[in-house]
């Protein structure tokens, strides 16, 4: 796929935008003000794969959590904040790598320059947040939001930074509706070549939010758009950074951690397939190192996908063939397939790392 070029901007070490790999990021659930349970659940965010994590700043005591929190943080940090310039002038002397604001929402032209002027001594970007659920009333067309509304919105916001020369601006346009957010992105890329933050937002539980995501984000991505991406989730974050990284490994824009191709089973599956795929992917979640592993559960199609993987298993009557890079190593009975495949994995893995 031809992916568009944006502007970069750059928030701690992570590079957004200019052709730079699709980011993956998370939000927290905590209480901010909470640092200890906030910053735990970063940490494991960032054990996840995450690469930069928002966190909500309703007030000043959540603004006064945020250096605890950055102390020695493995990603970057980005303050969401809303309606209060003050919270974002804290989060800035705070350390935050990023903001996410809306400038219409912070209490005027003189407040949205000072929020510039100050992120931009310190070379911290910001991003415009568009959400369909808080459109100005202005723009909505018979009280419907269009994709033209939402745009509009952003380049309004968009000129309020520019106007006091500030351009470290990413875009997001956030709604559930995953035709009129898919359109809306659509037409804001072609009128500006800031970066894109895409998702679904209000998604849904991590099934059918899981689903919904990828549908939205997947057609823009596959169509080049998207710099950056959430997966919106209602449950743990770290679920949504794998549902994140799935998306991107299935498009072929990053390879991070296993990749399991296993067949939905039919009435020639003679191996217990379920239980097998289960354990399989449960062993491998806390590798790091990119892999494709195949399970599959019989003769016909199993072959040729364990072959086309870097390691894998296709199943027989009680027992199974081990291949890996397109050949077989060895039959294995049933009961012994999951731990020779890991034996296999575990081999590969250490010859890589040697």
């Amino acid at each position: 796929m031809q992916r568009r070029i944006s502007r970069t901007v750059a928030l701690g070490n992570i590079v957004v935008g200019g052709g730079a790999p699709v980011s993956v990021q998370s939000m927290t659930n905590t209480d901010t003000r909470d640092a200890g349970a906030t910053r735990k659940q970063i940490d494991l965010l960032a054990q996840a794969g995450c690469e930069i994590v928002r966190v909500a700043v309703p007030d000043t005591e959540a603004a006064k959590a945020l250096p605890a929190i950055l102390k020695d943080l493995p990603v970057p940090l980005v303050a969401d904040i809303h309606f209060d310039y003050r919270l974002a002038l804290a989060a800035i002397e705070a350390g935050v790598d990023g903001l996410r604001i809306n400038p219409g929402n912070i209490g005027g032209s003189a407040k949205v320059a000072a929020v510039a002027k100050a992120a931009a001594a310190k070379n911290i970007p910001i991003r415009i947040g568009v959400n369909a659920g808080s459109l100005e009333k202005e723009l909505l067309r018979d009280g419907l939001v269009t994709p033209e509304a939402m745009v509009e919105s952003a380049l309004r916001h968009i000129t309020m930074l520019e106007k006091v020369g500030f351009e470290q601006i990413k875009i997001s346009l956030k709604t559930s509706d995953v035709p009129l957010m898919v359109d809306a992105y659509r037409l804001l890329a072609q009128k500006v070549d800031y970066p894109l933050h895409i998702g679904v937002t209000e998604a849904g539980t991590p099934f059918s939010g899981s689903i919904k995501s990828a549908v939205g984000i997947g057609i823009l991505l596959w169509e080049g758009l998207g710099d950056t991406v959430r997966v919106s989730l209602t449950g743990d974050p770290v679920l949504e950074v794998k549902a994140a990284y799935e998306i991107l490994k299935s498009l072929g824009l990053r390879r991070r951690g296993v990749e399991l191709i296993s067949c939905p089973t039919c009435g020639r599956t003679r191996i217990d397939l379920v239980r097998i795929a289960g354990q399989v992917e449960e062993r491998l979640q806390g590798l790091e190192q990119p892999l494709k592993v195949a399970v599959m559960g019989c003769v016909v199609n199993g072959p040729g996908e364990a072959s086309h993987a870097d390691v894998g298993i296709a199943g027989g009557q009680g027992e199974g063939l081990l291949f890996r890079k397109g050949q077989v190593i060895r039959k294995v009975p049933e009961n012994m397939l999951v731990a020779e495949l890991l034996k296999e994995i575990d081999n590969m893995v250490k010859h890589t790392d040697a």
